[in-house]
């Protein structure tokens, strides 16, 4: 019974620097893992929420991580000190360390230490622990082939010690070698493995980003590839790379080296090709090595594995790990995937938006302010259609500065004369048909599918609608399913119906100046009879209301009730809506100049208060002057009255001095004055008391 419940304790694992792409990922997959089996010889585990999980991941990340505690991890310690970080790691089953990326030389220094150091505590362990290196494929990288006539033989795990490393991964070879020395005998408590993991990718790309952004932005009409393109690089998805080391802990394989790659045998160049084919242009340009430092495109160091060129054959894990590939065949035959997961991970998501309304209610303007929030495609069917007629021409007529092979000049000058024809049919305008279908070649193009767009103004009816966004494909597939079929990658997933009273438009409208009018088609005939056009349309049987009803994608209603020319109210109603833009955000030369706009805001903003304050010190300043200028007269006014109290009160006084004291007291000191007493005093008073007594 004991040791069914301490089987079924899950594992500690250990794992540094899960800030970074590969070990986060790692960490990822690892805790998702749950015991599916009670059978011990047998044992699986899947990725997937159901049972208890089997490994509790104990991580480190670096001190300049700001990120809390991941949900998927059970503890978190950043930058721990040494003493701190071993008692971590002997609190573990098992030691991850990876240093599979491009790592300094300091976590190589690292994960020495931590194997020197449980090493130094072995006789210490309460039970037997694993030490896995996740290293590189770059510690083969000079490895020459045994036979020189037969350079095309795949190298294997059996060959390992004839691996020769890149001159900048030697120390990573010869902490392999220390790895390997682990667990030679059989009461050794410290066991070790080596995973030499080829380049990773997935989950959001690491090494080849670069190739999947420039692709996804379509700024360039070529997507560069660095040197000639004809390395074969060995890779293995992220996930796949975890599987592998979920196999080890669990199967504790007798070979302690694995090579962890996928099948694929691919160059440098497919591997960019196919990013390109089904994210971007579709197009390469193939250029110096050296461009990729001045590009800022990749690191020398980056380069270094860019650079590789092996063949390698991993049959350890073929043969006898039960791993739930997720890329088996490799990056290039699961592109389309690898870009789904690509986009889902980074957000980088299309916003899909259309605009109904009367004409003037401001679809345009709001289409316009849409696309610059979010970086979409403005869509307006006029100039769709004039775009492709002009591309037709460049085609036709060589201007195209790209290889157009002949049968697309065919076919585009088939196309054209297909379109000339019609207008001539219908005196200028397009068919319905053939609108439609350049409307849809739009939606369907690299960048509406990689950024988005706003339709503005079109489709105007059910039947337009059902048109453009039905699926024939999905329709012949699926003829047994009830809901609407329509193609999710082109149409809308938001919908707004701006509403305005006609009041309101008219007087917009005449507020026009007339050239203005003229342009926008809103001279008072036109206007009238477009807008009772809309009326006529959004009150019929099925409305392109009601289509995306059907779909539910419900229409958001928004009155356009005041004359804002910023549409302020507008666009805060559906940016909060849709939400927030789900790319790349800016770029660099938009991104200074947002920096430098908003910086100029703030010294604004700050000369503003600080003028405001002083307005206010001054204000202050002022009223303590007229008070204390008030009190000053209110005391000046208080003295005054004061001395005119005391006088009026010493009047008496004084007449009775004057009347009864003054005279008898003037003639004692005259006659004190002729005589000069020794004692005056007592003269005056003798003299006082005399003249008293004879009164």
């Amino acid at each position: 019974m004991g040791d069914k419940n301490k089987q079924s304790r899950p594992k500690r694992i250990f794992i540094n620097d899960v800030d970074r792409y590969s070990s986060k990922h790692i960490a990822k997959f690892l805790s998702t893992c749950t015991e599916t089996s009670e059978d011990a010889e047998a044992e699986e585990t899947s990725a997937s929420p159901a049972g208890p999980p089997v490994f509790h991941i104990v991580a480190t990340v670096s001190s300049s991580s700001k990120r809390e505690t991941a949900k998927f991890l059970l503890e978190q310690y950043k930058s721990p000190s040494r003493d701190e970080l071993l008692e971590r790691l002997l609190e573990c089953d098992v030691v991850v360390y990876n240093i599979s990326e491009n790592t300094t030389q300091q976590q190589v220094e690292e994960a020495t230490w931590a194997l020197t150091a449980l090493q130094a505590q072995m006789e210490n362990f309460k039970s037997r622990k694993m030490f896995i290196l996740v290293s590189t494929v770059m510690t083969w990288a000079a490895t020459k082939p045994q036979n020189p006539d037969e350079p095309d033989v795949l190298l294997t795990e059996e060959e390992f010690r004839r691996r020769r490393p890149h001159p900048s991964f030697k120390n990573h070879n010869n902490l392999e070698k220390l790895v390997l020395k682990l667990g030679r005998g059989k009461k050794s408590k410290l066991i070790g493995f080596v995973v030499a993991a080829g380049l990773q990718y997935g989950k959001g790309e690491n090494l080849f980003h670069f190739f999947f952004k420039v692709s996804w932005l379509m700024l360039c009409p070529k997507v560069p590839v660095f040197g000639n393109g004809t390395n074969f690089i060995p890779m293995i998805h992220i996930y796949d790379l975890a599987g592998v080391i979920q196999n080890i802990i669990q199967l504790k394989p007798k070979s302690k080296y694995i090579l962890a790659v996928n099948d694929a045998k691919n160059t440098l160049e497919e591997i960019v090709k196919m990013i390109s084919d089904v994210l971007g242009p579709g197009e390469m340009n193939k250029l110096p090595e050296q461009k990729a430092i001045t590009m800022k495109a990749f690191k020398p160091e980056e380069l270094e594995y860019l650079s590789i060129n092996l063949r390698l054959d991993a049959f350890i894990i073929k043969d006898s790990f039960n791993i739930r590939w997720t890329s088996e065949t490799g990056m290039v035959e699961n592109m389309e995937s690898i870009v789904e997961e690509y986009q889902k991970t980074r957000q980088l998501l299309p916003v899909r938006i259309c605009l109904v309304g009367p004409p003037a209610v401001g679809k345009t303007t709001i289409a316009e302010k849409l696309c610059k929030h979010y970086q979409i495609h403005h869509i307006k069917i006029q100039e769709v259609i004039e775009d492709k007629t002009t591309q037709l021409n460049e085609i036709v007529n060589g201007a195209d500065t790209g290889y157009v092979s002949e049968d697309v000049v065919a076919a585009a000058q088939r196309q054209l004369e297909n379109i000339n024809r019609s207008k001539e049919m219908n005196e200028g305008r397009l068919p319905d048909h053939l609108v439609f279908d350049i409307l849809q070649e739009k939606l369907s193009s690299k960048p509406c599918r990689n950024h988005g767009f706003v339709l503005d103004g079109f489709p105007k009816t059910y039947e337009e609608a059902k048109l453009i966004f039905s699926d024939e494909d999905m329709e012949n597939q699926d003829s047994t399913s009830k809901a609407p079929l329509y193609n999710k990658k082109i149409t809308p997933e938001h919908v707004f119906a701006l509403n305005a009273s006609d009041d309101f438009l008219t007087k917009r409208v005449q507020g026009l100046p007339e050239n203005v009018a003229k342009k926008m088609c809103y001279t008072e005939d036109k206007f009238i009879s477009r807008l009772m056009r809309y009326k006529q349309l959004s009150d019929a049987e099925e409305t392109l209301l009601d289509f995306f009803d059907e779909l539910e994608i419900h229409p958001e209603h928004i009155e356009v009730d005041t004359d804002d020319p910023e549409y302020t109210d507008v666009m805060k109603k559906i940016t909060e809506m849709v939400g927030v833009p789900k790319n790349y955000g800016l770029s660099p030369e938009e991104q200074e100049e947002e920096d430098r706009r908003q910086e100029e805001e703030r010294k604004q903003k700050v000369a503003t208060e600080a003028a405001e304050k002083k307005r206010r010190n001054e204000a202050t300043l002022a009223q303590m002057a007229a008070r204390y200028e008030e009190w000053q007269k209110n005391l000046s006014e208080v003295k005054r009255q004061e001395c005119e109290l005391l006088e009026a009160h010493c009047i008496p006084l004084r007449n009775y001095l004057m009347k009864y004291v003054m005279p008898s007291l003037t003639e004692a000191m005259l006659e004190c004055s002729k005589i000069k007493p020794e004692d005056p005093v007592d003269f005056l008073a003798e003299h006082l008391l005399r003249n008293n007594q004879q009164d």
